[in-house]
């Protein structure tokens, strides 16, 4: 579910991995091994808060991914 504070629209964990077609285990492993940079704002919890921008980051992450481990081996 998107949240809109202050005309900008954020998503929550759940939402950018259901988009992005990640697990979350996947999502915050990426942010561990700096191939995302965690620059997210978070919320009063703690939960990280994406905006569009980061998460069409994330999708096009995950389609590298996907696309190189398609991508068949030449021998």
């Amino acid at each position: 579910m998107a949240i809109t504070m202050n005309g900008i629209t954020f998503y929550r964990t759940s939402e950018v991995c259901r988009r992005a077609g990640v697990s979350r285990a996947t999502l915050f492993r990426w942010f561990k091994r700096g191939i995302l940079e965690d620059r997210m704002p978070r919320d009063r919890r703690g939960w990280r808060m994406y905006t569009s921008e980061d998460v069409n980051r994330i999708m096009l992450e995950a389609q590298v991914v996907k696309n190189r481990l398609e991508t068949p081996r030449i021998t």
